[in-house]
């Protein structure tokens, strides 16, 4: 039951943990057997006094010859393990470097001229550059987990994102090779997973359904739902989360999964398809000692069942550390130590600083750390021990003891060793034949399944989560209809009179601008989503468009509803024209508001990252398309040099499309008869007689025979004067639709723009 720090070690589960069974795991055979030629036990000396309890930390020690000097064997001091299990996958990184820039301060002094400058200023360059990463250089390697430690703003994020090529490689200097071949782009993408430290799911999803529907993006077409299922079902198992299968994930509102379930739930959902190369940025944060180490428990098993895992860790437990083979401390962007667990204590022993008995030595690593960056000098020194010991003979055989027989190089080409390893069930294939499976990298698809199927699954995982938060769509019926029953009450059966023509104006105009302003709450989705799309698509789970698509599909739906529900309360109830066709058509430009509207607030949340800003943008811009939509002001009456803001307006197209259905649809409707033309004149508080006197000398001195009955104004007289006459009704019906179209499009190429998932 104990175990070396730096070997592959199985601790024992406390009672009562929900332990991940072990017989679940992805493993693969693999051979810790030793060769004969390794057992030059004379170099391997117990140190039991700084492990903890249960495990036995080796001290390796070189021998030495007749006159005291330490002898190399040949290979730099490095035992030599002959006939151990050979390691497909070697992921290594050298000299990384990585600075940032900042503002130069300057201080002017009394008397003097003096510019300060930071002691990190770049030569020549106006600005500060600080080292994020500083010469990092290591391994990590297949059936081994390597754990990045430091203080907070050590680099470990940092050091993460480099190897997961989140960081553009013209700001990154140094080189990261798998198997010896660069590492990067595409290849990196299809053969990796990225597990980011928050925990970003869907929170009314249950674990199993989310787990589906990463299987559903991940694996290919070509398996079988019921395969899906059974690998789901097998990875709910490994992760020791059957007893949460069917709870949903949950949220500050809602109850759901625990949060070490829900840490495991997020390694789960990239680790699907099985990835070649798995990186984690803090799995641990945040969870108690048990729930920890089960996380850490299970990266264990991913890792010797052919993987590589890559993880930073904050402070790791006495049980944790005995999970890990190689460790690699920071102190601001510098290496402290790398190596196994095994070699602490001897390092810090040849530093000067011995570690004391019992304590735990990655405790007193990062203590005695932070000691040093608080002191003058800062980890100067252990910096430079580090780099000096490190070429010791005895360092070398510290990492060759831990290897417990695995060869120092990777035993095949880097494409040769990915066609192996998809044959053994590694990046899900769905291959029928696993001997047949990719033979090259290039046969590895860069999305696992066609856009129509992304779609689909996109567009359920929607759907189940707008079905379980009804809510939200019923708040947003509910102000449709308020709206429109206020709007119907108000404007009660207007009559043809010039006073009801205007009445219809303002009906008009409210009611169109209420569609636009009610699609803001079309804002927060994409921006609560947004990282959850960034870490969907950072390893090209979807594609872009897919993910567009199915935005619009999802939110058409509600659209149709709310229009009906609009319409049916307004149209009769106010009494507009044009019968069953003029109807149809009302529903129909409400409906293109509708999406016009939603189409417009989506573009902006991805334009805009926070809600306040976005609600204050989309209130701004539809004050001004209203302003200009040619209801307070007409077309001929607006200033030229804001015409261009008049044919931009999204309010412009809809209104005057229902005021041509309203007047344009029956040309003889009269809307103004003899004496009403003195309505709101002076002439108009005079009594009836009088008027018809007035009207009666007009047509004689003008001419014209028309008396109190005569029609003076029709719809299309109405049109002219309100300069609603470029285009026919349908024509702005399509211009709505086709804006809703336009503004979905940039909000394609906002996510391409905007969404590289990389630093700069």
């Amino acid at each position: 039951m104990s175990s070396g720090f730096g070997g592959r070690r199985t601790l024992p589960m406390e009672d009562g943990e929900d332990a991940p069974r072990a017989d679940l795991l992805p493993c693969h055979p693999r051979s810790d057997r030793r060769s004969d030629s390794s057992a030059s036990l004379d170099h391997l000396v117990a140190l039991p006094s700084h492990a903890p309890p249960g495990h036995v930390v080796v001290d390796v020690r070189t021998t030495a010859n007749a006159e005291g000097n330490e002898e190399d064997d040949g290979g730099g001091g490095t035992l030599d393990f002959v006939g151990g299990t050979a390691v497909r996958f070697v992921l290594a990184f050298h000299d990384l470097t990585y600075n940032v820039g900042r503002p130069r301060r300057v201080v002017f002094r009394r008397r003097s001229t003096h510019v300060e400058t930071d002691a990190t200023t770049t030569r020549g360059g106006g600005a500060r550059a600080r080292a994020l990463l500083d010469g990092v250089s290591g391994e990590a390697r297949e059936g081994e987990i390597m754990a990045v430690l430091g203080a907070s703003g050590a680099g470990k994020t940092t050091l993460i994102d480099a190897l997961a090529d989140r960081i553009r490689r013209d700001s990154l200097r140094g080189a990261v090779t798998l198997n010896g071949e660069a590492l990067g782009g595409r290849l990196l993408k299809v053969i990796s997973a990225y597990v980011m430290q928050d925990d970003l799911l869907y929170p009314m999803l249950t674990v199993a359904e989310t787990l589906m529907y990463s299987a559903e993006f991940r694996l290919p077409r070509s398996l079988s739902t019921s395969k899906k299922a059974s690998r789901v079902q097998a990875l709910i198992d490994q992760l020791g989360l059957r007893a949460a299968a069917n709870t949903i994930i949950g949220d500050e509102g809602r109850r759901g999964v625990s949060g070490g379930e829900r840490r495991r739930v997020s390694i789960g959902i990239d680790i699907i398809h099985d990835p070649i190369i798995l990186f984690l940025d803090e799995p641990t944060s945040g969870l108690d000692s048990t729930s920890a180490f089960m996380v850490v428990k299970v990266l264990q098993g991913i890792a010797q069942s052919g993987s590589v895992v890559i993880m930073s860790i904050h402070q790791p437990s006495y049980r944790i550390i005995g999970l890990l083979d190689r460790l690699l401390f920071l102190s601001r962007g510098r290496t402290v130590y790398y190596g196994p667990p095994a070699g602490l204590p001897l390092f810090f022993s040849d530093f000067g600083h011995p570690i004391p008995d019992g304590q735990n030595p990655a405790e007193f690593a990062l203590d005695h750390v932070r000691q040093l960056e608080s002191s003058p000098k800062g980890a100067d020194e252990l910096v430079e021990f580090s780099n000096s010991w490190q070429k010791k003979p005895v360092a070398r055989a510290v990492s060759a003891a831990a290897r417990t027989g695995h060869h120092d190089k990777p035993s095949l080409p880097l494409k040769e060793a990915i066609r192996m390893s998809i044959a053994r069930g590694k990046l899900v294939s769905g291959t029928s034949d696993s001997g047949t499976a990719a033979a090259s990298t290039a046969e590895v698809a860069t999305y696992a399944n066609p856009w129509w199927v992304e779609v689909w699954v996109l567009a359920r995982r929607a759907f189940t989560n707008t079905r379980r938060t009804p809510e939200l769509f019923l708040i947003r019926l509910g102000t449709v209809v308020v709206t429109a029953f206020i709007l119907a009450t108000v404007f009660w059966r207007l009559d043809s009179t010039p006073k009801g023509v205007n009445e219809r104006f303002g009906f008009f105009a409210i009611a169109i601008s209420t569609m636009f302003y009610t699609s803001a709450d079309a804002l927060p989705v994409f921006l609560i989503e947004r990282y959850i799309y960034l870490r969907e698509t950072a390893h090209n789970a979807y594609r872009r468009s897919s993910y567009v698509l199915s935005n619009a599909i999802v939110s058409f739906p509600p659209l149709v509803v709310l229009s009906l529900a609009f319409a049916l309360i307004t149209f009769f109830a106010v009494g507009l024209a044009g019968g069953a066709g003029g109807f149809l058509f009302f529903v129909l430009i409400v409906l293109a508001s509708f999406w016009a509207g939603s189409g417009f607030v989506t573009f902006l949340s991805g334009v805009v990252r926070h809600v306040i800003i976005g609600y204050t943008v989309v209130v701004g811009l539809l004050a001004y398309f209203l302003l200009l939509s040619g209801f307070f002001v007409t077309r001929d009456r607006i200033p030229s040099y804001w015409t261009w803001l008049h044919y931009l307006s999204l309010i412009k197209y809809p209104y005057e499309a229902v005021m041509q259905n309203e007047f344009g649809g029956e040309p003889g409707r009269c809307f103004m008869r003899g004496v009403q033309m003195f309505d709101g004149t002076p002439i108009g508080a005079l009594p009836a007689e009088t008027k018809v006197s007035v009207l009666n000398a007009m047509s004689r001195s003008m001419g014209v025979d028309f008396n109190s009955s005569s029609c003076i104004t029709t719809g299309p007289d109405i049109l002219a004067r309100q300069a609603v006459a470029e285009l026919g009704k349908w024509s702005c019906l399509w211009v709505t639709v086709a804006w809703g179209f336009l503004f979905r499009a940039l909000f394609y190429l906002t996510l391409v723009v905007g969404s590289r998932n990389r630093r700069r």
